[in-house]
């Protein structure tokens, strides 16, 4: 490595400056070209499949009765976007609920912000720094645009015009130490304090609207689910039906109407998942008899298909008729199918038998047992669901502390009945605080390596790290701007995205393994934890490593700097965040212009399709095929809220402008895309009623305090010791603001007042016990009923009808197993 000297790279000092602003300039232009290519082929390609296949793009306006009355878009290739535009909020609320509500309030909270910011950045901040000689296209480092003379004189570097300099900034130099014009470090203290306490009125005016609107919303409705207290912690000589009922009765709060006291049913759950696998496995064995072949793509066997999907379980897949079309499986005679059953002394000897007459067998057998194991009687658990008579008792219950003895006899609102993870139901709380606490650990271990990890990614950002350990590749990617741009910037922010897919799916399982009761409380601890990982690893680390060498141990030394003064961690994060301007410039792009028409195109759905169609073999696989893809805000919304904190972060710095545009622009593409998603094109379930809102508000939350700090280290880095002082104020009132947030708004967003609960809905005058959410959609009552367990809080495994093998010429004698397939009428 002798023969390479890094410090002649472009990105060094003196002359070679101005190669690396060029550089800069390159990287930036690049990454639009692509971005723009990339976005522009995708959204043509979504406007051109999008009438074709409906199926897909269309999927929720087709099989949901909550998406019926929302206006039928236009089959044009631009006729849509307007319809969709005009959609009103009340529109989204009665269609898609509260949980869609809160997600595109956010993006409409974020569109106000930014673009007040970006109207102040362009008129006032923009304006000083040209005036100081302080501001480039695209913004130049500052380790960059800084120059200390060393004579006593005001040095100005570069011309007066907007164009590309060697040195931008005004240093004002006297006797040897370095100052700078106070009106633009003033500039910062005040625009720090003005967007800080923008966005904290943006908070509190839009939580006050979301919280009407969830009062009045919520408020309207006498479903089930409004009238069921999750009663936890019951002691063992409460846990029968008719003691508790006699227990919450002489409360006086309200009469009890049903109680379902959950059980330990993990045999009858583990006998409903063995029967899932062998029924899938006959399926396959009468498949493989049978013959198996696709029929012709056309738009009626997809219709057809998808209505199958979304019929009851017990229905048959396919009708007889010499009309119908058979869209998955043929009868083409093929020989019966064997499988090999293991048996004797450990399992060591094998024969082959007919594998349809053995899983028929098997399930036989399993069918039998699981009739008798449902009479059985269960255990029971600390765990009931309870429903009174109305919903103010309800309320009044979960606001309320019911026993005077510590964790027992607590109630909380309960989930949809569609919404209980049954089989955590009776895991006692011991095993539930160590899987919590187990998954906290793997979580620990996870950001370890992530920040492992994030070292060379970040490294990618320096062609002076590149050359620590490459010097072959970074003279090379030297030479070669173009090439320099696609390394140096679009493959870390390539990296960077893919992370933000891939890691969510990990995470998703962890929070699946904690042992919570619902679904509703796994997507938000799913939130939770994949905004700690983008923020966290993606952002502070990612900063704090980024302009660091590859080299792992200067790293070390940045951490061990890091952790002996507090005050290094702003000055580093000061550094670092100055010289990732541009890194996170070109992110914001790649997201906003190059990834998001890919997510409404649907590009996940679309790539595996070919993959898992290729698995299918039996009438179930296919028909499975044509469920829509289900939208869950942990995988979407934490990136969404990382975006707003670089935003925030860079709002006053050189650069601020020009991240706070593609920062709306953004906000404005995705909030039009989520919300076609979220009305016409994806499945979602109602699991929070809005909850997620105050995990929004804390990640904001947490943004502001990251940007005070970030802003005193600045002014501490340029010597404004008074100036950084004043920060802290504003530190310790976003924190004051935080607790004192939490305290009023919290309680409004997780439980119903008792003045809400009005008779005369706001949402138009009902018939007793149904609110306009119920009416309009219908799905008010589908989130609370099913058509196996109806109006009621019952696991499934005890009641559900023991399903029929799925062939493609019906199921003979209605019964549980098959003894031939019957011919076609």
């Amino acid at each position: 490595m002798g023969e390479y000297n890094c410090s002649l790279l472009s990105n060094g000092e003196g002359n070679a400056q101005q190669d690396q602003h060029k550089q800069d300039q390159t990287a930036l232009y690049t990454q639009l070209v692509i971005s723009i290519a990339l976005g522009l082929g995708a959204f043509i390609t979504f406007c051109v499949l999008r009438p074709r296949w409906t199926g897909l793009y269309a999927a929720r306006k087709r099989q949901k009765n909550a998406a019926s009355n929302l206006p039928i878009l236009p089959d044009t290739f631009f006729g849509w976007i307007p319809v969709l535009y005009k959609i009103s909020e009340e529109q989204v609320l009665a269609s898609a609920g509260l949980d869609a509500y809160v997600f595109l309030s956010f993006f409409t909270m974020a569109i106000k912000f930014l673009a007040i910011t970006f109207f102040i950045a362009l008129v006032i901040i923009l304006p000083v720094n040209i005036h100081y000689r302080n501001y480039s296209f695209p913004p130049r480092h500052q380790s960059q645009a800084l120059d200390y003379s060393p004579n006593p004189r005001i040095s100005f570097a570069g011309t007066a015009n907007l164009g590309w300099r060697s040195n931008d900034a005004i240093v004002m130099v006297q006797g040897g130490s370095k100052t700078y014009p106070s009106s633009l470090l003033w500039m910062y203290v005040v625009f720090t304090y003005l967007f800080a306490a923008l966005a904290m009125y943006l908070l509190i005016t839009t939580t006050q609207k979301i919280i009407r609107i969830r009062q009045e919303y919520l408020g309207s409705q006498t479903t089930v689910t409004d009238r069921t207290i999750r009663l936890s912690g019951i002691p063992p000589e409460l846990r029968d039906e008719e003691k508790i009922k006699e227990t919450i009765e002489n409360l006086e709060i309200g009469k009890v109407e049903s109680i379902i006291l959950c059980r330990n049913w993990k045999e009858l759950d583990d006998m409903m998942v063995q029967r899932l696998v062998i029924l899938r496995k006959l399926e396959e064995a009468w498949t493989a008899h049978l013959g198996h072949s696709r029929a012709r793509s056309t738009q009626a066997s997809r219709d057809r298909a998808q209505s199958r999907a979304a019929a009851r379980e017990d229905a048959p897949l396919l009708e007889d008729g010499d009309d119908q079309e058979r869209d998955h499986v043929a009868p083409y005679g093929q020989d019966r199918p064997k499988t090999r059953v293991w048996y004797g002394f450990m399992g060591l000897q094998s024969r082959l038998v007919d594998a349809i007459d053995y899983f028929e067998e098997r399930l036989r057998k399993l069918d039998e047992k699981i009739e008798s194991t449902r009479k059985k009687d269960f255990e029971p658990t600390p765990l009931a669901f309870v429903t009174l008579d109305s919903v103010a008792a309800c309320q009044m219950a979960v606001q309320a502390t019911m026993d005077p003895r510590p964790m027992q006899l607590q109630a909380n609102p309960a989930p949809a009945p569609s919404d209980v993870i049954w089989q955590n139901t009776y895991l006692t709380r011991s095993s539930r605080i160590t899987r919590a606490w187990s998954v906290t650990f793997i979580i620990l271990l996870l950001t370890v390596f992530w920040s492992a990890l994030l070292v060379p990614i970040a490294g990618l950002v320096s062609l002076k790290s590149i050359c620590s350990v490459w010097p072959q590749l970074a003279f090379a990617l030297d030479s070669n701007s173009i090439s320099q741009s696609l390394v140096a910037t679009g493959l870390p922010t390539a990296l960077i995205s893919l992370l933000t897919v891939l890691v969510p799916f990990l995470y998703y399982w962890l929070s699946t393994q904690q042992g919570m009761l619902s679904q509703g409380e796994v997507e938000m601890s799913l939130i939770s934890k994949n905004f700690f990982f983008t923020f966290f690893n993606l952002f502070v680390l990612f900063t704090i490593f980024g302009t660091a060498s590859i080299s792992y141990s200067k790293v070390n030394d940045t951490l061990a700097g890091a952790s002996k003064d507090a005050s290094e961690i702003a000055r580093k994060l000061a550094t670092s965040l100055q010289d990732l301007d541009n890194f996170y410039i070109n992110l914001i792009i790649l997201q906003a212009l190059g990834l998001f028409p890919f997510r409404l195109l649907e590009f996940g759905s679309v790539a595996l399709y070919p993959i898992t169609l290729i698995g299918a073999k039996t009438p179930r696989d296919y028909a499975e095929l044509v469920q829509p893809p289900v939208f869950s805000y942990g995988f979407y919304l934490p990136q969404t809220l990382l975006i707003f904190v670089i935003c925030t972060v860079y709002s006053v710095l050189q650069s601020s402008w020009l991240i706070l545009f593609f920062g709306l622009v953004y906000f404005l593409i995705g909030s039009f895309i989520y919300k076609y998603q979220l009305l016409y094109a994806m499945d979602h379930r109602q699991h929070s009623t809005g909850q997620a809102w105050l995990i929004i508000c804390n990640c904001v939350t947490v943004g502001l305090i990251f940007f005070e700090i970030a802003m005193a280290g600045l002014l501490a880095l340029r010597t404004a010791f008074y100036r950084s002082i004043l920060i802290i104020p504003l530190l310790a009132g976003t924190i004051w603001f935080s607790v004192f947030f939490r305290r009023t708004f919290d309680p409004l967003m997780r439980f119903i007042a008792l003045r809400s609960l009005d008779s005369n809905a706001p949402f138009g005058e009902v018939s007793p016990g149904e609110s306009r959410y119920e009416r309009e959609t219908d799905h008010g009552r589908a989130v609370d009923e099913d058509d196996e367990t109806g109006l009621r809080y019952i696991n499934p495994s005890l009641i559900i009808p023991l399903e029929e093998v799925w062939l493609a010429k019906g199921r003979p004698n209605g019964s549980s197993h098959v003894d031939g397939p019957r011919e076609e009428v």
